[in-house]
């Protein structure tokens, strides 16, 4: 009977634990996309009110490009480890982004989704190695006119400044379709499910997890291109397809404000110096990982 009952367990979990996906040497199981599901709600409101047939796509999609990273980061590095100090610190800022002021109260959050804190660090110490990897390769590349920033800034010093709400959808062209085709899948996500709905689901940008959020962004920070675009919008409006390097980009107008343009200019070149190279730094991120992705075999079981 005991063994019987033992045989009846180990065939159970056999079934709920069942390999999906392999990525090259990795492989992904029902439980991994039922703990990426935990994870998607416990840090993302807006996960809860994702339909049931969209959570299974959206919880493999982002496995998938964690997996992808993992992959790319083992063939660059000895081991995937962070400094503890670091670690500890990157927790402290996902958990002060959830508006937790206590890790305490972090842990009893995550345990009431049964996700264990290692799953987390596991996740920031794969994006905060794969971010290290970018800088390493690309930081040269960076572009930055610092003199023309300091020539903008002391020209609208004495104005007011526009605010810009964003949201955004970072997207690549689907295998067999073209990009105005993928594009009108999109839109009718954004439809049906709303813009951060369908950020979830499509787009391939950090900013995915948390529904395509930028929050408020100067002026002086965004690309000239993408400006001309969002000066054409109303409030709740997004762009059409925005050609950049690694994709298209989709921008969501939320709301605009100007504020007094009370300037320390040294700290406003070291701003928008920070936000332009982390712009193009995201940039390089989208280009490298597609390229990696094209030479990851992805095996459905």
């Amino acid at each position: 009977l005991i063994l019987s009952v033992i045989f009846l367990i180990k065939n159970a979990y056999s079934i709920e634990n069942k390999i999906l996906f392999k990525i090259n040497n990795e492989i992904i199981t029902s439980i991994d996309i039922l703990n990426e599901t935990r994870y998607l709600k416990a840090t993302n409101k807006n996960f809860q009110n994702i339909k049931k047939k969209d959570v299974y796509k959206i919880s493999l999609n982002s496995l998938v490009r964690e997996k992808i990273k993992k992959i790319e980061l083992q063939n660059n590095l000895d081991e995937l480890i962070l400094d503890k100090d670091y670690l500890d610190q990157l927790i402290i800022t996902t958990y002060k982004r959830l508006n937790f002021e206590k890790k305490q109260d972090f842990l009893n959050h995550l345990s009431a989704y049964k996700i264990d804190i290692k799953i987390i660090e596991e996740k920031v110490t794969i994006e905060a190695l794969w971010n290290e990897l970018i800088y390493l390769k690309f930081f040269k590349k960076v572009v930055i006119d610092e003199n023309k920033i300091k020539q903008d800034i002391e020209k609208q010093k004495q104005k007011k400044i526009k605010l810009f709400f964003l949201f955004e959808i970072i997207f690549n062209k689907k295998e067999n379709l073209t990009v105005e085709q993928t594009f009108n899948q999109i839109s009718k996500d954004i439809t049906d499910k709303g813009f951060k709905g369908a950020a979830l689901i499509h787009s391939i940008s950090r900013s995915a997890s948390s529904g395509g959020e930028l929050g408020w962004i100067n002026e002086d920070s965004i690309n000239k291109k993408f400006k001309k675009e969002l000066i054409n919008l109303n409030r709740n409006e997004h762009t059409k397809p925005i050609t950049i390097p690694g994709g298209f980009l989709i921008l969501k107008l939320i709301d605009v404000k100007k504020v007094e343009n009370e300037i320390d200019i040294e700290k406003k070149i070291d701003e928008i110096i920070k936000s332009e190279t982390n712009q193009q730094l995201n940039q390089f991120s989208n280009i490298y990982y597609n390229k990696v992705k094209k030479n990851i075999k992805i095996n459905e079981l």
